[in-house]
């Protein structure tokens, strides 16, 4: 798939910059803006570049015959969205019994504009004890990248203060979707 991924930004006009710094083994991913469709597989073809085994929740339900299978060869794990199951909870033990873990996801939640990020992803990195990875997809530049890691403090009015900043020149497919 890497080969083909390369292929596929080189047509598209795309590059992939960044990466996971050496020997880190887990992190959470955190995609912005997300505003589009294709941000999917600009990130897939970017992890498999990049040779990075990004993982992604799905819903369970969506894990029948036959898609079960191809969604896990991409990364996908099934997740329980019931609501006597913490999804927070959940995924922190993927990390403990998961090396490397590589947790993408995107804090907008959505394609469409939002008020406000889920915060799930930062009391993730905190629960789990792994730094946030600061990944984008630039579609002005035609990049897509990670930035370097986020190491959360606690505070998250403080923390989201520098990860805003770290957005805030990041240009969506559909800008009038991306608001921090």
């Amino acid at each position: 798939m890497k080969t083909i991924s390369k292929l596929i930004y080189k047509l598209a006009g795309w590059k992939a910059t960044g990466g996971v710094p050496e020997g880190m083994t887990k992190a959470v991913f955190i995609i912005a803006p997300h505003t589009s469709n294709l941000d999917f597989y600009i990130g897939r073809f970017y992890c498999w570049i990049k040779d990075i085994p990004i993982k992604v929740v799905i819903k369970k339900e969506s894990f029948f015959w036959p898609f079960g299978g191809l969604l896990k060869k991409v990364g996908g794990v099934p997740i329980d969205r019931s609501k006597r199951n913490n999804k927070v909870d959940q995924v922190v033990e993927l990390f403990k019994v998961t090396d490397p873990m590589f947790f993408a996801l995107t804090p907008e939640g959505t394609r469409k504009r939002v008020d406000k990020w889920k915060r799930g992803f930062y009391f993730i990195a905190i629960k789990a004890k792994v730094p946030i990875l600061l990944c984008y997809i630039d579609y002005e530049k035609k990049e897509a990248g990670v930035g370097p890691p986020f190491y959360p403090t606690g505070d998250f009015d403080k923390d989201f203060k520098e990860i805003e900043n770290f957005y805030r020149e990041k240009k969506a497919k559909h800008p009038e979707n991306f608001n921090l």
